[in-house]
């Protein structure tokens, strides 16, 4: 007679960061910060590329969706954090698979579309006359809901797993989030299937986006080598620049922990380098993307200019 799975846990307990009360005040301030930072920064660059005309290519519509992705991912996390150093510790059974399905999504998500913007930056600087052919706003369209797909299908995947499986005596994740290794040291029930398909998953999103990303710049670095002006240096550079910082955190960091975890089991390193990709990463995008982009600093320019001029009273004669 089949015996039907049941957790007995009915919410888990999230120890945070730290444990040391005199860090918990100053740590809330940074998270608050970061909050602040990462949600309107992202949010300006989303209205920015809306507002401007002369940012709808695609380069800056791949943008968008990074930029909406890490806005998206501010309310993931932080919220919970900056309740746990409140003594807030405790998330439900299904407010944690919650937070897991969209920490799955969302990240799984942003490697996808950092694996489009490495394609788009190969085909503006390597193929340049096919480049208007080829990267045409359909195509453009189905990259992005592809990865939008995948990462709605991978989050499912994983989710649907954990719920499957029987939570019965600790419920204390030594973790500021539900992810997905902290919770399945504290299953009671085998949890083959669930390494497995993270085994799958990871060597899908992190190993196949890394080597498409890091082909494509192989390609560009190749290009720019066999350039003698160094105009089209300067000018390659500054195109794929940007998104060349982001792919070295993002998918430095998250490889980062994955190793970790796999290796050495360490939950405590694996949470802290977590962090970089799940807070640090979305606060640096939209400063990444403006800072080093003249055509992002020009279209802010424009913009400011337009709204200024709007605001100008009218004298009459």
């Amino acid at each position: 007679m089949a015996v039907e799975n049941v957790s007995f846990v009915t919410e888990f307990i999230l120890l945070g960061l730290t444990d040391q009360p005199e860090l918990q005040l100053p740590l809330f301030f940074l998270f608050l910060m970061n909050c602040v930072v990462t949600v309107v920064g992202n949010l300006c660059l989303i209205n920015l590329i809306c507002l401007s005309s002369s940012l709808y290519t695609p380069m800056y519509f791949f943008l968008f969706n990074l930029s909406f992705i890490d806005f998206c991912c501010s309310f993931v996390f932080t919220p919970k954090i900056l309740m746990s150093f409140n003594s807030e510790k405790n998330i439900s059974f299904a407010g944690c698979m919650i937070q897991l399905f969209f920490f799955c999504f969302f990240v799984s998500s942003e490697f996808y579309v950092l694996t489009a913007m490495a394609y788009d930056c190969y085909m503006a600087i390597c193929k340049p006359l096919l480049y208007t052919v080829t990267m045409t706003p359909k195509v453009c369209s189905l990259l992005m809901s592809a990865s939008y797909m995948m990462g709605f299908a991978g989050a499912m995947a994983h989710t649907g797993c954990m719920i499957r499986l029987t939570f019965c005596d600790s419920n204390i994740i030594t973790h500021y989030m539900c992810d997905i290794y902290p919770l399945l040291q504290l299953s009671c029930s085998s949890t083959y299937a669930n390494e497995l398909l993270a085994s799958i998953g990871v060597g899908i999103v992190i190993i196949v986006s890394g080597l498409i990303i890091c082909i494509s710049y192989a390609l560009i670095l190749f290009s720019i080598l066999h350039r003698s002006s160094p105009k089209g240096w300067s000018k390659a550079f500054s195109t794929c620049g940007s998104h060349l910082i982001t792919v070295v955190l993002f998918c430095g960091s998250a490889l980062l922990t994955h190793v970790k975890t796999l290796s050495a089991g360490s939950l405590r390193q694996e949470k802290f380098s977590s962090l970089l990709y799940t807070n640090v990463v979305p606060m640096l995008n939209p400063l990444i993307y403006s800072l080093r982009n003249k055509d992002v600093k020009l279209a802010l320019k424009n913009t400011l200019k337009r709204i200024t001029n709007r605001a100008d009273p009218v004298v009459l004669p």
